[in-house]
């Protein structure tokens, strides 16, 4: 079995001056964060099972959304309640983002995604047999654990599989596994549940995960733990002004975007009235946008992070504008859903990066702070969305998304980070 261990530290990395050192901004000349010393040779193996195990979480968590009304129809509940599966993985991951590096300090880092790998299959398998909200909501508690979990250290551990040269583009494989998930959860999600029932989707989910499983066993080296986050760690990056510019924006941009995304299937049914295989269809050119949306993120975020996040939200404000005056019309609700699938493209990439570059010093902490942002910003519009939509109708999402979105284009404009050209 490899073991990555340490190499001798470059000189390429920027060094921090008196005026800096309340935020450090150490980068190397590569471009990607030098925490920890990378290998000289890359283990693309490694990294394309870290993709698998995205991409096997990413559809996992994407999938209540197309299926919402079947299950809620499944469970007796309403549609808004329903949506509150996505709550219970959004407020778990929340929790579990930063809890995980502190929890699980003292073991090897490929034992600790293994685990977390076998969570992710253990709740699939518990939503297939779940017979009650609240079954399916404990299901949805684990898949949250695993979700915080792996996400808090997959830049990190990145970082230690292949040379700091390589690190954006085995992070772009690594995200590659959101876009393959989300072009096939949600439509795919939405087509097994008409014609087999919404379990089967797990059926499906519970799959993926098997196969992820054996890939990060057989390909993952072992990883010794070299960071020793502690809650001072974590205290002081929340501390910094500019990490906390970054939460409050991921919380506007990432709560209007999933109040949208999570009651969308309401809105098709309801106000547009498509088929089922309408709403599949549509639901499939979502994905093909964010497929798309993700490459053009990563482009423009690699020129400017700021752009890449504004001009993502202020198109996801301009559709859910056009979903509130013409969202009867198949015509208008088609486009807007793709290009809101494309916009989303900007996000993960964009407050990733901008993330990286103000944190590079406490790679996984700050990666966990990251997702618990995106969790809470997750949590928040979901709940907002489903109360929106249960006292005012399937339009009550999109409105909601309007005005998140605007103040986080705001915020971002006025507060974000300065293009990396240059």
């Amino acid at each position: 079995m490899k073991v990555i261990a340490p190499m001798p530290s470059s000189n390429c990395t920027a060094s921090l001056d008196a005026s800096t050192a309340a935020e450090p901004h150490p980068v190397s000349c590569t471009g990607a964060p030098k925490a920890h010393s990378a290998p000289q040779a890359a283990d693309w193996p490694a990294v394309v099972s870290m993709a698998l195990g995205v991409f096997g979480l990413v559809t996992a968590e994407f999938l209540p959304a197309s299926l919402l009304t079947g299950i809620a129809a499944s469970l007796e509940v309403s549609d808004g309640t329903a949506g509150q599966a996505v709550t219970a993985t959004a407020m778990v991951a929340a929790i579990a983002a930063p809890s995980m590096p502190l929890l699980t300090r003292k073991l090897d880092r490929r034992l600790v995604m293994i685990a977390l790998t076998v969570l992710l299959l253990a709740s699939n398998v518990l939503s297939v047999l779940a017979t009650s909200l609240p079954t399916l909501l404990l299901a949805r508690v684990m898949l949250g654990v695993a979700l915080g979990g792996f996400w808090a250290m997959s830049a990190a551990l990145t970082m230690r599989l292949v040379p700091a040269s390589l690190f954006a583009r085995a992070m772009s494989i690594i995200l590659t596994g959101v876009s393959v998930a989300t072009v096939c959860a949600a439509p795919i999600g939405a087509w097994m549940g008409e014609v087999w029932g919404w379990r089967s989707a797990f059926v499906a989910a519970g799959v993926v995960s098997v196969i992820t499983l054996l890939a990060q066993i057989f390909t993952l080296p072992a990883l010794p733990p070299l960071d020793k986050p502690n809650l001072r760690t974590l205290g002081q990056l929340l501390l910094r002004r500019k990490v906390q510019v970054v939460l409050l924006a991921v919380v506007l941009v990432i709560a209007g975007h999933f109040a949208g995304f999570t009651y969308i299937r309401p809105l098709m049914e309801q106000v547009t009235q498509l088929s089922a295989a309408g709403i599949s269809a549509v639901l499939l050119g979502y994905g093909i946008g964010g497929f798309l949306g993700n490459f053009a993120g990563g482009w423009l975020a690699g020129r400017s992070e700021r752009l890449a996040i504004v001009c993502g939200s202020s198109l996801v404000a301009l559709l859910a504008v056009a979903l509130l005056l013409g969202a009867s019309a198949v015509g208008v609700t088609a486009v807007a859903i793709t290009l809101w699938g494309f916009a989303f493209g900007a996000f993960p990439v964009g407050f990733q990066t901008w993330m990286v570059r103000t944190a590079p010093d406490q790679a996984e902490g700050a990666g966990g702070l990251m997702v618990a942002g995106f969790q809470i910003a997750i949590a928040t519009g979901a709940v907002v969305g489903g109360l929106m939509v249960d006292h005012w109708g399937a339009l009550g999402a999109p409105a909601f998304s309007l005005v998140a979105m605007t103040l986080g284009a705001l915020l971002v404009l006025g507060h974000g980070p300065k293009s990396t050209k240059g």
